[in-house]
């Protein structure tokens, strides 16, 4: 089976797997427990028998369960979320004001999380048992190990409140409410200046997983006989452990990459909840508090479209990456 073949069957298979997740997303949150309609009526303070009618109406619950499952289907595969219980507003639009936020948010710490923990995780195999291995080994397991909240609330404490660095939290200054930045620099410099702190969470946060990950599988290929050949013809040992070496042993790296970018989606929930970041992490918490059901099955639904995706995308690399894997 050549590559072309390949990648239509695993289309085709994509395709079905996204209807499956479909269903699946369909059925669990008819099994929730409790009546949405009537928890958004309580929160709104709704009493009168017509207005919850209405609701219940408007939200499609007085429909058959296989009218609604077909509508649903329909919804999902074109797009049509609906709209939120809580903010009564089209969800595509709800994701789409967060989404910019997200990616701005997640992008940049783990591309500079994923560079780092690599080349030092090569180096760390490099210098296996000796004093930096095992300095780089501690470190990585600490600040992987420590709750994500722990690190957020450690560096505003010093550097927002004891230092005053950077500012604690938000994506805006409050006084641009009345008093809107008047150039370029000062619109996007600020915001960078809201984002270090964040940024610095997420990248301790994930930089030590892709050392320890890139150690261990450099430490497999860096005693095969191809690297000894390469060390006897000359090469230098930069080119020996980044074109040799870590290119054999980087597909653990690219699986784990693209699970990684495949929930980017979902953002750093508590991160921003640390933060007060409005992304779509902070919208998902809020849809979950108040049972927003369609904004949580959309947004599942998407983020498990995005892995199916980046898994996809994974496997073509693993034929460009490694001559060894054939498609078949």
């Amino acid at each position: 089976m050549g590559l072309r073949s390949y990648i239509l069957k695993r289309l085709a298979f994509s395709v079905v797997l996204v209807y499956f997740v479909i269903t699946i997303n369909f059925i669990i949150f008819m099994l929730m427990p409790g009546d949405p309609v009537m928890r958004l009526a309580d929160s709104a303070r709704i009493r009168d028998p017509a207005v919850v009618q209405s609701l219940i109406e408007q939200f499609g619950f007085d429909k058959p369960m296989h009218i609604r499952y077909v509508k649903y289907v329909i919804n999902m595969l074109t797009g049509q979320f609906g709209y939120s219980y809580y903010t009564r507003k089209p969800i595509i639009k709800e994701i789409g004001l967060r989404l910019q936020n997200t990616l701005v948010l997640v992008v940049p710490p783990e591309i500079f999380a994923i560079t780092i923990g690599v080349l030092l995780g090569v180096l760390a195999a490099y210098k296996r048992g000796k004093i930096y291995d095992n300095l780089a080994v501690i470190t990585s397991l600490t600040t992987y190990s420590l709750p994500v909240f722990w690190i957020a609330m450690m560096l505003i404490l010093v550097f927002a409140y004891q230092l005053h660095w950077f500012p604690s939290g938000h994506t805006i200054p409050d006084y641009w409410l009345l008093y809107p930045p008047k150039t370029l620099w000062e619109n996007w410099g600020t915001r960078l200046w809201h984002l270090i702190l964040p940024w610095t969470t997420l990248f301790l946060l994930s930089y030590g997983s892709y050392l320890l990950l890139t150690r261990a599988t450099v430490l497999e290929c860096i005693t095969e006989d191809y690297v000894v050949t390469a060390r006897a013809k000359g090469l230098k040992e930069r080119t020996v452990l980044l074109k040799h070496t870590l290119k054999n042993a980087s597909l653990p790296i690219i699986t784990d990459v693209a699970i990684v970018f495949g929930f980017m989606l979902s953002g750093a929930i508590i991160t921003e909840q640390v933060f007060l970041y409005p992304g779509l992490g902070m919208w998902i918490w809020t849809a979950i508090d108040n049972y927003d059901y369609p904004a949580l099955q959309a947004i599942f639904l998407i983020i498990a479209i995005c892995v199916i995706i980046a898994n996809l995308i994974a496997d073509l690399l693993y034929g460009v990456i490694d001559p060894r894997v054939k498609y078949g």
